[in-house]
């Protein structure tokens, strides 16, 4: 399995926005965080690259920051686990956004991810965690 890290507050996979003349583009916030996970990958991967008919796993660990206006009691329960996020971005367009910015870095296409595990916690130092890898690892 090959383990990376983006670091920051987790984004999710922006929608396409469309120019009056109709032309879709990506909207920069979205382009910039996947370039940065790509980034990411390739520093911590040593250029592994899977195959078009191998099938590749995920997990997505996205870790949110604890708001200012947490209490003391509540802080705890976050860093624990207990309290889970329930904000957005939402998990589904994270590992989206995850998943997007590795294609043809990672795999040919997010196609060959046959497995896909996520999770939100709270953590003091916001990121998100990925580990990538064939399916039988």
């Amino acid at each position: 399995m090959i383990s990376f890290t983006i670091e920051g507050e987790p984004r999710g996979k922006g929608r396409p926005r469309f120019t009056k003349g109709g032309r879709v583009y990506t909207p920069k916030e979205t382009s910039e965080y996947e370039k940065a996970a790509a980034l990411a990958y390739k520093s911590g991967s040593e250029g592994r690259y899977f195959d078009k008919l191998v099938p590749v796993r995920i997990a997505v660990t996205a870790y949110y920051g604890i708001p200012e206006s947490a209490g003391l009691r509540k802080r705890e329960r976050m860093m624990d686990g207990e309290v889970k996020p329930q904000k957005k971005p939402d998990l589904d367009n994270v590992i989206k956004i995850v998943m997007d910015a590795l294609n043809g870095v990672a795999y040919h296409d997010d196609a060959q991810v046959v497995l896909v595990e996520g999770h939100k916690l709270y953590s003091i130092n916001p990121r998100v965690e990925v580990k990538v890898g064939r399916m039988e690892e």
